[in-house]
């Protein structure tokens, strides 16, 4: 394969990038290119191919030009003659301050245990420092996962377990949908090969039945907004990512006919106010399956997601969703973070997420190599876990891992209202301190002022680490108090 020309990357930027962005992406381009003359992959193409890929991968993010450059070059002090000083004095410091995180990061290649905990922790802190290293670092294992078949076996299962546990989560938290999709499609791919290729199979047969379904609603839906004076931005088919559907059918015993979201429409439009009028016409339309409309934009999703979801039946009886969204809303939904950095904003409508990075570095910051290896599956649950949002009698929406207990909520609270808790009035009904709750759950703890303290068998059944480690602290005080009290007798 030969190397890709530059005028390939410059046809991926839009209006966006100036002629001083562009100028910019073709000197770095020329630098890195020479650079890595002469060095191959494993694939046997130029070396330079992975870095102009990566480079691709920022550019359809729409990610700043210093965010592209330090893709093309993330890869030069580590594998070339060329320093990271050398790219300091030539491109400047915030270039070469992503380049350095990159690198920071590449240096430790997974031997045992102790190095791949330590090559975690650096993540989280490089992650904790500047959102944008995360960017290129996503890129950087995209492009490795696509040419994963190339390494030996050992290798392309390693890597896949580490994409499948830390990167596909981290994406997820970060809203970043089509990554975290991607990612656990291709480590899928390789760390389960049989069950991807039955669920590959029937994701095709699904797609290829409801085709004709999607075309006639396409086009009946057009008319019907154009009617209605509604700008329709896009309207396209989103086909399940084959792992989430693995992991539906799981949860249905491989029922098919309980999955509506195989094969969904997106509908993008201008504002708000249209999305709820085009659920409206939606609903004149077609059938709508009863419990099956999802206000996520009045109570966005804990990583920010937002859209109108709605199931119906069309005039053949076929089962159709549809999710109705801004075109902001679609780029955070499939972006993320990554959206906020679009247009040089910076990051502070993802300010949430941020908080999430900077919480995960504190907390690994504070173990010890052996702490954190130790606790890498309770953070891997708190962190990286799938995410539920349970409402609180004032309003509050708390953030929890999924099946968190009222307990959990109880401790995220406060540590005194989960010690003094005694039950717990779920959706207006009391219910036991030990149920998995689920998002848009009204959760009330029920506290009693005379309770000493937690109970012992609470440590089996929380889910956060919060809560685990509070408990462990009120009941180590609880023997404390009656050792005191026992040797006051004594006296």
């Amino acid at each position: 394969m030969e190397v890709p020309a530059f005028q390939e990357l410059k046809l991926a930027l839009d209006e966006r990038y100036t002629p001083a962005d562009v100028e910019l992406l073709e000197r770095v381009y020329d630098f890195a290119k020479m650079a890595h003359e002469g060095q191959s992959r494993a694939t046997g193409e130029p070396y330079f191919v992975h870095s102009f890929a990566v480079a691709m991968k920022l550019a359809s993010l729409k990610l700043p030009s210093e965010v592209i450059a330090s893709g093309l070059l993330h890869d030069v002090p580590e594998d070339t003659e060329h320093t990271l000083e050398e790219v300091e004095a030539t491109f400047g410091a915030d270039i070469a301050h992503m380049v350095g995180a990159i690198t920071k990061l590449g240096h430790l290649k997974y031997r045992g245990e102790e190095r791949y905990i330590e090559n975690l922790r650096k993540m989280f802190v490089a992650m904790a420092e500047d959102v944008r290293v995360v960017f290129i670092k996503f890129a950087d294992r995209m492009h490795n996962m696509e040419t994963l078949y190339a390494l030996p076996e050992h290798k392309r299962l390693r890597i896949a377990r580490e994409v499948m546990e830390i990167y596909a989560p981290i994406a997820n938290r970060l809203g970043m949908g089509e990554y975290r999709g991607l990612f656990e499609d291709y480590a899928f791919k390789y760390l389960e090969p049989k069950e991807y290729s039955w669920t590959k199979h029937l994701l095709e047969e699904r797609v290829k039945k409801f085709g004709p379904a999607l075309d006639r609603a396409m086009k009946a839906i057009g008319g019907e907004l154009e009617r209605n004076n509604i700008k329709l931005i896009d309207i396209h088919g989103r086909v399940k990512h084959c792992y989430s559907l693995f992991k539906k059918l799981a949860k249905y015993r491989n029922d098919m006919s309980k999955v509506y979201d195989i094969v969904a429409m997106r509908i993008i439009v201008k504002d708000i106010s249209d999305c709820y009028a085009v659920l409206g016409i939606l609903h004149g339309l077609y059938t709508p399956l009863p419990g099956r409309i999802k206000d996520y934009i009045a109570q966005p999703k804990p990583n920010g997601y937002q859209s109108l979801h709605t199931t119906v039946f069309d005039e053949t009886g076929s089962i159709l969703e549809f999710q109705i969204r801004t075109l902001a809303m679609h780029e955070e939904s499939e972006y993320g973070v990554a959206a906020h950095w679009r247009y040089k904003e910076g990051a502070t409508a993802a300010e949430r997420n941020v908080k999430w990075m900077e919480e995960l570095a504190r907390i690994q910051k504070e173990l010890s190599t052996s702490d954190f290896m130790a606790h890498l599956n309770e953070l891997k649950l708190d962190m990286f876990h799938d995410r539920i949002f349970v409402f609180t009698p004032k309003g509050d929406v708390i953030d929890l891992p999924e099946d968190s207990t009222p307990i959990d909520l109880a401790y995220f609270i406060h540590s005194e209202i989960g010690n003094k808790a005694s039950q717990a009035r779920v959706n207006g009904e009391i219910a036991p301190l030990d149920r998995a709750l689920k998002s848009g759950d009204m959760c009330e703890i029920i506290v009693d002022k005379n309770r000493k303290g937690p109970s012992g068998d609470w440590i089996k059944f929380v889910k956060t680490r919060h809560a685990r480690e509070k408990i462990k602290d009120a009941l180590r005080n609880q023997r404390g108090n009656i050792l005191s009290a026992l040797i006051r007798r004594v006296r």
